[in-house]
């Protein structure tokens, strides 16, 4: 093709030899931007492996080790789930003996009954709960930029931030001073755990209030504490509901973890049996835990969802399902939040 028909043809479909050049240099610059983010993944996928690495060895973690103590870890296995044959044929787990456990031997080996146990753990959760909502609301409003103005309102934010830093069961250690491990410390313990907590759900929620409602409330001549509680609080009543019941729910399985430090309240019961490697009164202990933190979760869920709205076509079996599925995993992250 001559020069004069290869520019007539760039011409006429609207190329030019600048043109040209600028798509080439484009493509360039995307193939570059590709093969640099090919590295950019490669080297993270190294980084990460050697942080894995490392953090295999640094917890001594081991596939021999696995291996070695997995026929303890069997027998242990039959001890939390004893068999038993039902109608003289059917093997099944034996059942008859975690609530012999519970109705029977529990209460006679320390005198005190699961019922007063698990009465113990709501009470911890439910009223470090109460106690910490005073605080967590003014932190709340006071962390606000809407109520404080920037930067001082990142004081507040920093004093709920430090608190969420520290564990509830380190703060229940920070307290011994006051009275050892009992459900009063674990009580303060939950509390100002839940200012730090509850309180930046409230800041976060009053951030994203209309400004309608306030600039109808201050055209009235309203006072500053006025305008937040009618024209903020007002709108965000019903979150500040449904986060409390939300962190009511964590403070309940913080709750038990607090007994397997010495606080009280069925963690007590549990700590104790596995201290005598009583592996099927454990079991028995962890089936009333896990029946009490669902029941509580399923209330809190319910109370959510009706202040939400859409309550309408579920079941307490639906309910009940949802929550079985994430159990497990809440449990075990409780005993740090």
């Amino acid at each position: 093709m001559s020069d004069g028909r290869g520019e007539w043809i760039r011409t006429y479909f609207g190329f030019s030899q600048a043109g040209t050049g600028a798509v080439e240099r484009r493509l360039t610059e995307l193939k570059r931007a590709k093969t640099i983010r090919r590295l950019g993944s490669l080297v993270a996928l190294v980084v990460f492996a050697f942080l894995f690495r490392f953090a295999l060895g640094q917890v001594g973690f081991s596939v021999s080790e696995l291996v070695k103590y997995m026929p303890v870890f069997e027998d242990a296995l039959g001890d939390f789930f004893p068999m038993t044959t039902y109608f003289g044929t059917i093997p099944f787990i034996d059942f008859g003996a975690y609530a012999h456990f519970i109705l029977v031997e529990q209460p006679q080996q320390n005198g005190l009954s699961f019922v007063d146990a698990a009465l113990t753990t709501l009470s911890i959760g439910f009223a470090g709960t109460v106690l910490g909502i005073p605080g967590a609301l003014m932190f709340g409003v006071l962390g606000s930029e809407r109520v404080t103005p920037f930067p001082f309102n990142f004081l507040f934010r920093g004093v709920m931030s430090t608190i969420r830093s520290i564990p509830a069961l380190v703060w229940a250690l920070i307290y011994i001073p006051l009275g050892g491990l009992t459900p009063f410390t674990a009580t303060l313990a939950i509390g100002t755990d839940t200012i730090g907590n509850l309180g930046r759900l409230f800041t976060d929620e009053l951030e994203e209030v209309d400004e309608g409602p306030i600039e109808a409330i201050e055209s009235t001549g309203a006072s500053g504490p006025q305008t937040i509680v009618f024209g903020m609080l007002s709108q965000v009543f019903t979150p500040f509901i449904a986060w409390t019941m939300y962190i009511l729910e964590i403070n309940v399985r913080v709750a038990v973890t607090m007994g397997l430090i010495g606080a009280g309240g069925i963690g007590g019961i549990l700590n104790t049996q596995q201290g005598l490697f009583a592996y099927t009164n454990m079991m028995a202990t962890i089936f009333v835990i896990f029946f009490l933190v669902v029941s509580v979760e399923m209330l809190s869920q319910r109370t959510r969802s009706y202040l939400r709205g859409n309550d309408e076509g579920r079941g307490l079996v639906t309910h009940f399902l949802d929550l079985l599925r994430g159990v497990p995993e809440r449990l075990g992250q409780s005993a740090w939040k």
